[in-house]
């Protein structure tokens, strides 16, 4: 069963920064693109970023563009989110997810494309 488990979500004031992480189990984690999402509350679920398997391509969401890094240590099955600069409107949990296809080259940025789903970790930004 594949299993991600996020961390590093927390209380942080606007203008402050925080580092997501997320570990990947039982897959073979360097074939597989990864994403980042979050989901405000009584909002749906929204990209993020994105990063291809080897850590080459990397996309964001025009609205965390130049404030969100997404890395990935491939040698530790795991997925990073930098986020600086927060503001109050970042608030909200965030997820990480593979993507479906193995070796996937394509930018995906929809919820459907990716398959497993970490719990989430919570950010909330103060003003």
């Amino acid at each position: 069963q594949v299993q991600l488990v996020e961390s590093g979500g927390g209380l942080v004031q606007a203008g402050g920064s925080l580092r997501l992480s997320c570990a990947v189990s039982e897959r073979t984690f360097s074939y597989y693109a990864m994403g980042w999402f979050r989901q405000a509350p009584g909002k749906e679920r929204e990209f993020v970023a994105y990063i291809n398997w080897s850590g080459s391509s990397t996309s964001y969401a025009d609205s965390v563009k130049g404030r969100f890094t997404i890395s990935r240590d491939n040698a530790k099955d795991t997925v990073y989110l930098q986020m600086n600069s927060l503001k109050p409107e970042d608030t909200a949990v965030y997820y990480c997810a593979t993507d479906r296809d193995r070796l996937n080259t394509v930018v995906r940025t929809t919820v459907r494309a990716y398959d497993y789903w970490g719990q989430g970790t919570p950010v909330t930004v103060s003003s």
